[in-house]
């Protein structure tokens, strides 16, 4: 599962880039379900997105609440011991992820312009550097 706003497309996107749709496309060229779940309230931001990546997902999400991440394995017949939820926030991405059990990712949010998301990305850096130990940097699905 993975956030969409400022992990696989800028706020500013309207549409996937060839980047976000090229890695789309290995993952699951890789064997890796993906599913978005989105806090977004944009009208149909994710709707496109879902849709021009052939990905379902849930919308108005509510993270941290678990509810989504929850309802989204049990629509694809996952348990959390073989989920992942990659997201740019920990205080509602890795939140989310771990009150329903699954393995959290994070990464670098892909804009800091806006000043309100800066101000929480720098909030966020002490979590951050507690948990760089345990960063991984690069995912390889041998096929």
């Amino acid at each position: 599962m993975l956030d969409l706003d400022n992990t696989l497309a800028k706020y500013s996107e309207h549409a996937p880039s060839e980047v976000s749709a090229q890695w789309v496309a290995d993952m699951k060229a890789g064997g890796i379900s993906l599913f978005f779940i989105s806090n977004s309230r944009r009208k149909d931001r994710v709707d496109v997105f879902a849709k021009s990546l052939a990905l379902d997902y849930i919308k108005e999400a509510r993270k941290p609440s678990p509810d989504s991440l929850l309802q989204a394995m049990k629509s694809e017949n996952f348990s959390p011991g073989e989920t992942a939820f990659l997201g740019d926030q920990i205080f509602t991405d890795t939140l989310a992820a771990n009150r329903a059990g699954v393995l959290s990712m994070i990464v670098r949010p892909l804009s800091l312009k806006n000043p309100l998301l800066f101000l929480r990305f720098v909030i966020e850096l002490p979590f951050r550097a507690v948990c760089a130990n345990r960063k991984v940097e690069s995912l390889r699905v041998e096929s």
